[in-house]
């Protein structure tokens, strides 16, 4: 049997408190995602200002980063340079930059994913919050 190490409530909170201190002081109205390592969404967070459609894309992002294990935006990055056929994989419907994977120990724990301002940005909150769970 093999043993891995999960989520816990303290850990999302704290991941997703570092992403939304990054967002504020750059003045980013975004959605926040947490999921668990099944792409199961554990924590939504929409800051004041933010398009509605960002919460649908936020939690695709990090389900998409979960199941992957994987930056979202190497999925993008894959479709850009001409492998389409990709869209074809239907559990992935986040393949766009701003989810990143959870790593602790080498397993992947979730994920999360940030939606509302271009996509490099949601990538700088989204990393914001994965140092907070590697600083704890």
């Amino acid at each position: 049997m093999f043993t891995k190490p999960v989520l816990s409530l303290v850990d999302i909170k704290a991941v997703a408190a570092a992403a939304e201190t990054y967002a504020l002081e750059h003045n980013w109205a975004v959605v926040i995602a947490i999921c668990d390592d099944g792409g199961h969404l554990l924590w939504l967070q929409r800051l004041d200002g933010v398009a509605p459609v960002s919460a649908e894309i936020a939690p695709a992002k990090a389900r998409t980063a979960a199941l992957g294990r994987r930056p979202s935006k190497i999925y993008e990055d894959i479709i850009n340079d001409g492998r389409t056929s990709f869209l074809s994989v239907s559990a992935l419907t986040g393949m766009l930059e701003g989810g990143e994977p959870l790593i602790v120990d080498g397993h992947c724990v979730g994920a999360i994913g940030v939606s509302g301002v271009k996509s490099a940005e949601d990538a700088q909150i989204a990393q914001a919050g994965v140092r907070a769970l590697t600083v704890r």
